[in-house]
């Protein structure tokens, strides 16, 4: 499956999904607009974007001014004096060894590791909210399950009491339909508070809470074997491509480490002017000018002999880093393969559940019906259709489980292959993030007095109105409030 394929298909795939409850596109919208995960990588990506500008502006001319009032206290062979000094100071790096080519080279490397490390967290935030998603689904369905359950049990509780008083059933039919609408009880509530642990990780993940959901689109079709899966992860995974560029980065700082050995060469201009304001003929004599100016250029070399070892050192934790880099990138190369086989394994497994859940649904009808009308008849007693019943219902749980994990499965599978990513989902909430605009702003700006308004959260709290702290805390309390907005 080529990756182009695999894009449309995904795409079309999200694009069927209904348009009468909130549906799974909506919900990664939400996720990718404002969930915080996100908003904090991209914070995270401009900070990169701004390590560029710092590695050029090492190969900029550098402007300096002093200006300054002294006034003498003592002094032999002339009277006091004072004066008032203002000068410039120009420096222009001629040869560095390299070092601002390579920190230039290094910072932009890691511009686009971090363009990858974004894609891979937006693809592990929506593998959350899928299954955030789906549990929500899943929850709700084995809730309704449960509760229907309790409501056949109390009928059959209310039926077996009445046929005890006219003698056609016994005590022990009683008690066994008792127990297990006791047991249905504490199944029902087990099951709501599975599904309310849900739903807030929902509105942790999505930013809301979840209302009517629809069922998901299907999943685009997904490798046939586990190599293939293996194959296009191993190429497109973007944790995979970010590790690349990091080590490609570190390769770069042993350069700049290398460069401290080397001369450094700078050309420099000066300019000068004193005003001795009005001591000048006390300090130096009758003819003595008042305003004296000075301007200069020239050419500084600096030549390192001896360092103490300290290149040498920044060379060795330079080289030592890049091993680490490239060790890392062998250990997410393995994770990603084992993610790839397991989620391409629980996929198939999921799907031979589901078919073998759906026989058993279908055969535990069966038998339900034929255990009521055989207790009708008498050949079968009050406990083999409780039983029949508890077969149901534990098939039918089965069977909900089993499509949950399917979905999450096939779309970790995605997300594993690099396929699981905004610009790859198509998602039309509105513009997508654009990396390249923060880059273009910040990365060859040379103009000292630039700035940003101050930043605010771009991710929506999910703090409801009765939840909020009470204005007033005791004495001994700091008070707790939200992020500022």
């Amino acid at each position: 499956m080529t990756r182009s394929i695999a894009t449309a298909l995904v795409l079309a795939a999200l694009v069927a999904a209904p348009a009468t409850a909130d549906t799974l596109r909506e919900a990664l919208v939400s996720t990718y607009q404002a969930n915080p995960t996100i908003t904090a990588q991209r914070e995270a990506l401009r900070v990169t974007d701004s390590n560029v500008a710092i590695a050029r502006a090492a190969g900029r001319p550098q402007v300096s001014g002093t200006a300054g009032v002294n006034q003498d206290l003592t002094r032999t062979g002339g009277g006091n004096g004072r004066n008032l000094s203002a000068g410039v100071d120009v420096s222009y790096p001629l040869f560095n060894g390299g070092s601002v080519r390579n920190s230039v080279r290094a910072a932009e490397t890691r511009v686009e590791a971090g363009r990858y490390t974004l894609k891979a967290v937006e693809g592990d935030t929506f593998v959350e909210a899928v299954s955030a998603y789906m549990d929500v689904i899943r929850d709700r369905a084995i809730v309704d399950l449960n509760q229907n359950n309790v409501d056949v049990l109390n009928t059959n509780l209310t039926a077996t009491r009445d046929r005890f008083q006219i003698g056609d059933l016994t005590r022990t039919d009683v008690a066994q339909s008792e127990a297990r609408l006791a047991l249905g009880r504490a199944q029902l509530v087990s099951a709501q508070g599975r599904l309310t642990a849900s739903e807030e990780n929902y509105r942790r993940v999505v930013g809301h809470r979840p209302g009517v959901l629809a069922q998901p689109p299907a999943l685009p079709p997904l490798p046939q074997t586990p190599d293939e899966a293996v194959q296009i992860a191993l190429v497109y995974n973007p944790d995979i491509i970010a590790l690349v560029r990091q080590e490609r980065a570190a390769g770069y700082d042993i350069n700049i480490a290398r460069a401290s050995r080397l001369p450094t060469l700078s050309a420099i201009g000066s300019g000068r002017y004193t005003n001795y304001l009005g001591t000048a003929t006390d300090q130096f004599g009758p003819f003595a000018s008042n305003n004296t100016t000075s301007t200069g250029v020239g050419v500084q070399a600096r030549i390192p002999f001896y360092q103490g070892g300290l290149p040498a050192a920044r060379i060795r934790q330079a080289q030592a880093l890049q091993g680490q880099v490239l060790e890392q990138a062998i250990g997410t190369e393995r994770a990603v393969v084992a993610t790839s086989r397991s989620a391409f394994a629980t996929y198939q497994s999921a799907l031979s559940a589901i078919a073998s859940n759906q026989i058993a649904v279908n055969a535990n009808m069966l038998a339900l019906e034929g255990a009521r009308a055989e207790r009708s008849v008498g050949t079968r007693t009050v406990l083999d259709v409780l039983n029949a019943e508890q077969e149901l219902l534990n098939s039918q749980v089965q069977l909900v489980s089993a499509r949950h994990d399917a979905y999450v499965a096939g779309f970790q599978l995605l997300n594993a292959m690099g396929q699981a990513q905004a610009d790859i989902l198509g998602l039309d909430g509105g513009p997508l993030y654009d990396p390249l605009g923060n880059y273009r702003h910040v990365a060859h700006n040379a103009n000292d007095w630039a700035g940003d308004p101050n930043p605010k959260p771009l991710a929506t709290r999910t703090v409801l109105p009765a939840e909020e702290p009470r204005t007033t805390t005791p004495a001994n309390q700091t008070p707790v409030t939200g992020p500022t907005r």
